[in-house]
């Protein structure tokens, strides 16, 4: 196992045996207003919707976990299973370790076995500065014909990898290098943070390029500080330990990202609400919000690593859970959640 085989399983490993959460989850601090006359029937609430040209069966998103070590195979097989079951779009973690080791491909590829709606390919920002922009269209789209990718996501993780050990805090020219990507690529190419959310000014920077959405990715989910806090006390590197935990709770929280790169989009862009998400009420928060759909990642880890039944009742749950809240609010429709009134102690 390499370096880079090696860090992926360290951070799931961390993620499933430590408690890398965020300290607060700033989706507690967001109420819905209850209906208690909705008018309307509960079985007759429409999940469906569109998200970058594909129709999802409900507003949801398995975001990109992991890949590029063998075990990571099974995870993302058991995310696909259920991505196909219930219609909803999924990602895969940085593709970068299968560019390096093509032997590791099916750690990723294994999802093009299964219906996916919405298959998201991915990779950091800061190897397209140093790719330079013809090796960066060509390693994207070997990434996307690695797993028939719809979209393509550029991670801006430069949280994790200012606190890394090896990271690669190169985001000099980044803005460029998306610019430059969005031009030439034919596949729609999607920006995301990866838990330290996007402000009204980046938003409103890459709103200027031809990027197809933005995914939030903010502040209340996993903390990959935290995560780097673990990794560090794993051989006793006591430098980026401390690292670790003093930017554990570093950046912007996912209710106030959604707002934040709303106005400064003009809401039209789609946005994905991935950061903290735990149950199907705050994905319907996020819609109501503003956001077209909610990412979901740390909930499905476990049940992902344990068999592709506990991720299926996972996300049944979520679905089960998002259409009560919806009927709940008098909403029964995707669209109309943005009329739902939120009340928010932010």
């Amino acid at each position: 196992m390499n370096q880079t085989e090696s860090r992926k399983h360290e951070h799931i490993r961390i993620s499933l045996e430590k408690n890398v959460a965020s300290h607060h989850n700033f989706w507690d601090d967001v109420k819905l207003m209850h209906n208690a006359l909705p008018e309307i029937n509960k079985d007759e609430v429409d999940l469906t919707t569109k998200l970058f040209g594909k129709k999802l069966s409900a507003p949801l998103v398995i975001a990109g976990m992991t890949g590029g070590y063998i075990k990571a195979k099974k995870i993302n097989e058991n995310l696909a299973a259920a991505a196909e079951k219930y219609q909803i779009g999924m990602g895969v973690g940085s593709q970068r370790a299968a560019l390096e080791n093509p032997d590791l491909k099916d750690t990723y590829g294994i999802v093009k076995n299964y219906d996916i709606p919405l298959r998201l390919a991915n990779i950091g920002a800061s190897q397209l500065v140093l790719w330079g922009p013809k090796k960066t269209l060509e390693n994207a789209q070997k990434m996307i014909d690695m797993i028939d990718a719809h979209v393509f996501v550029i991670c801006l993780n430069f949280l994790q990898e200012v606190i890394q050990s090896e990271g690669e805090a190169n985001a000099k020219g980044c803005l460029s290098a998306i610019k430059q990507l969005a031009d030439d690529l034919n596949t729609p190419v999607v920006v995301k943070e990866s838990g330290a959310g996007i402000s009204f000014n980046v938003a409103e920077r890459l709103s200027k390029t031809k990027i197809a959405g933005i995914d939030v990715g903010g502040l209340g989910g996993t903390s990959f500080s935290a995560i780097e806090h673990y990794r560090a006390n794993m051989i006793n590197d006591k430098l980026h330990e401390r690292g670790g935990k003093t930017f554990w709770d570093w950046g912007i929280p996912t209710p106030l990202s959604i707002l934040e790169v709303g106005d400064a989009t003009g809401w039209e862009l789609p946005i994905i609400a991935t950061g903290g998400i735990r149950h199907g009420l705050d994905a319907a928060k996020a819609l109501a919000l503003g956001a077209s759909a909610a990412g979901i990642a740390r909930v499905l880890l476990s049940p992902a690593d344990k068999d592709a039944e506990s991720v299926l009742f996972e996300i049944n749950t979520i679905i089960k859970e998002l259409r009560a809240a919806m009927f709940l609010a008098g909403a029964d429709s995707v669209t109309k959640m943005a009329d739902v009134e939120v009340d928010s102690w932010m």
